[in-house]
């Protein structure tokens, strides 16, 4: 060691034993007691090794662990900094060190964005960069609370977070998405939120870097950045939020490998090492009496200054307590023992440091350590609250940044055609996928730049998704290609371009004028794309401001707040006050139906407080188990029909007045006028007493003597005599319809007014929307209902739309139509109507579904429009003749008086819906604001035995779902 050197040593030394000759911070007698009983009985070298943090893996062989024992029980090093690996194997081997150690074992870990940062199999919650977006603090505390709960489980006793750099420089190669953005303000905000939750739990919070990392260009790790910044500039902004979490009691620090002149005088010296900097500065100035850390002394920041064990010396005489990631134990301790007998290290300085930190060690509850319990360890640091709280966040951290002439979010999709264009070399899936939950939206494919633009003509709205992975946030750039498509598309096109990329994404995209709609989403995961989405179609309004400078484009905290429509969205049945846990008792039901046999394939959708908190599907199409069910399939959803096509066109007549409830029969349909059924009134057929017959099988009359159709009514090929298709080249008479009509009129009335169910009230329903409308109920409910609800997959005759592959067969027909029925209306009298009818003949997903069940619930309302009123929902949702016996409202389906019915007799009497032959049910329960959908193919390949209504599938689940919900919290 040079004289010079040896000269400084003993001066700064001299110095810090004037300023700190003992530690004295106890807490409690009992901490005092603690401390000076283990502390006076080591030696020196353990002293010595107290004060090391060496790096550790769960993911390298046994060479490495056995490289650790020795540093544990050889060298006894204080604690241990876990890197990459996995939880379970990270807790074994701490439970194996802290066995070994005599003193235990500090564990630290670096978890900025949760223990996934470093490790597998963990949660992973959003960057610090996406945070500066949020404005509700609580839910930043309530992160850190998350990850103190997460490292308590672990065994982890410091996370070195939240990280303090403001980073004002885009071109920060380290910091970037790990700060919270480049004000000093929100920066020690969000910091300070994150601090209060991991300390809430018992973990240290350890602020970094000091003095401040975030307006360099360079990389501590491969060298020394550069500062030059004066004192004043440091005091006013890089020091700001480490002042505001010093009065808070931030437990820890750790300092940088940085260059700053302004503080340290040597030149190219590092602060890390820097007396002036941590001594005079950060303990003496700045008041800071926590633990303090040096950054990795491995990093070329530092290692590049000194050879192993003089950087960990200088480290410590500089005044840190910790030295983390000493390249070589045995070699520092060597130096400290050389330093004590030249008088530069003394007595006094280590005890200082080594008393803090057994002091920590004792308020870490480690004077009673307890191993890890490795029982349930996976799920416990993977529960649902955690996937809960991430809704939260994205959902209050994505930002518009721009929305011209109010395009966010798109209200009239009816009038839309929109396309989808995919940038980026990440999975967009979630994003296209949930899009088309709002509405149709179709994704363009092209190589060629001329290609794409000639098919986006056709296209009203285009909308840019740019993805790239979050863990390559270095590689965030548009290339020169995506910009000229950007920059051509937004010229020719009405434009929204949704960024799942970091904010500085956007720094040479300078042409946003042709933009109208800007999304700045941050991350490119599930929930991100799904919240981007539930933004651009109003189920959420945004509420994210952006927590850096884009310059020349966007400001620093520039945000525009867009409106909520009502739409439905997406969260977790926690955040829509449901039990997850107890959810999962839908799957064991649903799969018992698979495996028994009760249908082959089936979805299940719950959706609470306008958030579908749960979609499933199960199982295959047929029992061959070709294909898998997916949320996307359609299914012929039965007498779901009657509530989801005929009577939402006769509300919306009733309430425009053109309608109404004591009209008869005879005046809706003047082919009734003269038969006994003129004056039955439009509330009885509602009611289902209007003393029909439950049903006629109108084909057995076209089946010729060996019981199959007959060819004076049916032709193999269409023709303008035989329209009407009933299934795979089999066409029937057009004069039929009548027929059908006809035959209802001369059928005999019941004897008695009672609720008796029948399908005559649609099938004659329907026959009046179409004459007074003169529109096909097909046409009629797609424009007044399917269009603007968004409900893209809710159609008559799929076929001519959707190609079979989505649609799961309903029967193998011996008896009438001779083949598989896929993509034809199970139904006889609805297949013998060409596919159209208002009591069957729908096709749809659980999704589709539950829109237009959530438009009744909202009594009317959905995406901003209303369809009918409150008032209207109200007359038809009622249930006039309970007291009679009949549950039955308007049309719509009500719970069972006595114990035979259509539902779990655990919902209210306010609750409302349907159930279908083919195995389908929708219900909707205003009290607890609840949407249920199941949809199945029960009837293949026969329709024969309902063993699914039998085995109450359906209505097990709904009690599994009102049982689901919570209580609600009190005020």
């Amino acid at each position: 060691m040079r004289l010079s050197v040896l000269v400084f040593f003993l001066v700064i030394n001299t110095v810090f034993a004037q300023q700190e000759k003992i530690f004295n911070d106890y807490e409690s007698a009992a901490e005092r007691k603690w401390v000076d009983s283990i502390y006076n009985k080591l030696s020196f070298d353990e002293r010595v090794g107290q004060l090391f943090m060496v790096a550790a893996y769960s993911n390298k062989d046994m060479e490495h662990v056995k490289s650790i024992d020795k540093l544990v029980t050889d060298y006894k090093v204080g604690g241990l900094i876990f890197f990459q690996g996995g939880p379970v194997r990270q807790a074994k081997l701490t439970n194996r060190y802290q066995a070994e150690s005599e003193v235990p074992l500090f564990i630290g870990i670096d978890a900025e964005w949760g223990l996934s940062m470093r490790l597998d199999s963990t949660y992973r919650y959003p960057w610090n960069m996406t945070l500066g977006a949020v404005q509700d603090m609580s839910l930043l505390e309530t992160m850190g609370e998350q990850m103190g709960m997460q490292a308590n489980r672990m065994g982890i006793h410091f996370n070195f977070a939240p990280v303090l750099d403001i980073n004002s420089n885009p071109a920060n190669p380290i910091i970037g998405n790990r700060s919270f953005g480049e004000d000093r303000q929100n920066v020690a905000e969000r910091a300070l939120a994150l601090m209060r939750g991991i300390q809430s739990q018992g973990i240290y919070a350890t602020g970094k870097h000091f003095p401040g990392h975030g307006d360099t260009a360079s990389d501590s790790h491969y060298g020394l950045p550069y500062l030059p910044f004066d004192r004043q500039r440091l005091d006013n902004i890089e020091f700001y939020p480490y002042k505001k979490l010093f009065d808070e009691g931030l437990a820890s620090i750790m300092v940088a490998h940085l260059n700053v002149p302004s503080i340290e005088a040597a030149k190219n010296y590092p602060t890390s090492i820097s007396y002036n900097v941590i001594t005079n500065i950060l303990k003496g100035e700045l008041g800071f009496k926590g633990l303090i850390f040096t950054d990795a002394l491995n990093m070329k920041g530092a290692s590049s200054y000194m050879q192993p064990g003089d950087i960990d010396l200088e480290a410590f005489l500089a005044g840190n307590d910790v030295l983390l990631f000493a390249e070589n134990v045995p070699v520092a301790i060597e130096k400290f023992r050389q330093a004590f007998v030249d008088n530069v290290l003394t007595e006094e300085r280590l005890s200082y440091s080594v008393k803090k930190i057994l002091a920590h060690k004792f308020r870490a509850g480690l004077n009673n350590y307890t191993p890890v319990d490795l029982q349930n360890l996976y799920n416990d640091l993977n529960a649902s609250e955690y996937e809960d709280l991430n809704y939260k966040l994205y959902e209050n951290a994505v930002t518009v940044l721009k929305n011209d002439e109010g395009l966010l979010p798109v209200e009239h999709i009816e009038n839309e055609k929109i396309a989808y264009v995919k940038l980026g070399d990440d999975d967009g899936s979630v994003y296209l996928n949930t899009l088309q939950k709002y509405t149709e939206v179709t994704e363009i494919k092209e190589d060629s730049l001329h290609l794409l633009m000639e098919k986006l003509k056709d296209y009203s709205t285009v909308i840019l998704g740019f993805h790239k992975a979050d863990g390559a946030w270095k590689k965030h750039d548009f290339t020169a290609k995506e910009l000229t498509w950007i920059d051509s598309i937004a010229k020719n096109n009405k434009t929204i371009l949704t960024v799942f990329a970091k904010p500085y994404t956007l720094i040479p995209l300078k042409n946003y004028r042709n933009i109208e709609g800007v999304i700045m989403a941050y991350q490119n995961n599930e929930i991100a794309q799904t919240v981007a989405a539930e933004i651009v179609f109003g189920a959420i309004g945004s509420k994210g401001k952006l927590p850096v400078t884009i310059a020349g484009s966007f400001r620093l905290n520039q945000g525009v707040q867009t409106r909520e429509l009502g739409r439905l969205g997406f969260t977790t049945p926690q955040n829509a006050g449901m039990n997850t846990a107890w959810l999962t008792k839908i799957d064991l039901i649903a799969q018992r139906a698979i495996n028994e046999k009760m249908t082959p394939g089936l979805q299940v959708l719950v959706a609470r407080k306008g958030k579908v908190v749960y979609q499933k599907s199960f199982g295959y199409h047929t029992y061959d188990n070709d294909m898998k069910v997916r949320n996307s399939d359609i299914y012929d959803v039965a007498s779901l029909t009657k509530i989801l096509a005929t009577l939402p066109n006769i509300m919306q007549l009733y309430d425009r007045g053109e309608l109404k409830l004591d009209d008869k029969l005879g005046k809706l349909l003047p082919v009734f006028a003269h038969t006994d059924k003129k004056n039955i009134t439009l509330k009885d057929m509602l009611l289902h007493q209007a003393k029909f017959q439950p049903w006629l099988p109108f084909y057995k009359a076209t089946l010729d003597a060996g019981k199959h159709p007959d060819s004076t009514y049916y032709s193999k090929m269409y023709s303008a005599e035989f329209p009407y298709q009933v299934a795979e080249n089999l066409y029937l008479r057009k004069d039929y319809q009548d027929t059908i009509i006809a035959r209802i009129a001369e059928s005999k009335l019941l004897r008695k007014k009672e609720y008796k169910y029948s399908d005559f009230t649609f099938i004659l329903l329907k026959e009046y929307l179409e004459n007074k409308t003169g529109k096909k109920l097909d046409i009629l409910s797609n424009e007044n209902f399917y269009k603007p609800l968004g409900a893209s997959y809710t159609t008559y005759n799929p076929l001519r739309k959707f190609d079979m592959s989505i649609i799961p067969p309903t029967e193998i027909d011996n008896y009438y139509r001779y083949q598989v029925i896929q993509g034809y209306v199970h139904d006889m009298a609805a297949a013998m109507q060409d596919g159209v009818a208002g009591h069957a003949g729908l096709f749809s997903n659980a999704m589709d579904v539950a829109k237009i069940m959530q438009m009744y619930l909202n009594k009317g309302t959905y995406g901003g429009k209303e369809y009918f009123s409150a008032k209207t929902f109200d007359t038809f949702n009622t249930c006039y003749d309970c007291r009679e016996g009949n549950r039955r409202g308007l049309g719509f389906d009500k719970p069972q008086i006595e114990k035979s019915g259509p539902t779990c007799g655990c919902v209210s009497k306010s609750s409302f819906g349907h159930t279908g032959f083919t195995g389908t049910m929708a219900w909707a329960d205003p009290e607890t604001e609840i949407v249920y959908v199941f949809l199945s193919n029960r009837t293949y390949p026969e329709a024969g035995e309902n063993r699914l209504s039998k085995e109450n599938i359906r209505e097990d689940i709904q009690k599994v779902i009102q049982e689901a919900v919570l209580p609600e919290p009190k005020p």
